[in-house]
């Protein structure tokens, strides 16, 4: 099967994946439609834009605590 799936598709992937509730067969639809660089960089970004929400929510939960 021809690999080279969407940029959504990976990020969606990986969003579901941070939850832990990928199906199996989701899991084997993904590996055969999206390269490993597509998952790697949706994760990179996904990890950064939660890490940036959560510094994001502590910093108004301070300016709100003031």
């Amino acid at each position: 099967m021809a690999r080279g799936g969407g940029n959504l598709k990976a990020a969606l992937a990986v969003f579901w994946s941070f939850f832990g509730v990928r199906k199996r067969r989701d899991y084997d639809a993904d590996a055969q439609s999206l390269t490993p660089a597509q998952v790697i960089i949706a994760g990179l970004i996904g990890g950064a834009v939660f890490v940036l929400t959560m510094l994001l929510l502590v910093y108004l939960a301070m300016q709100f605590v003031k």
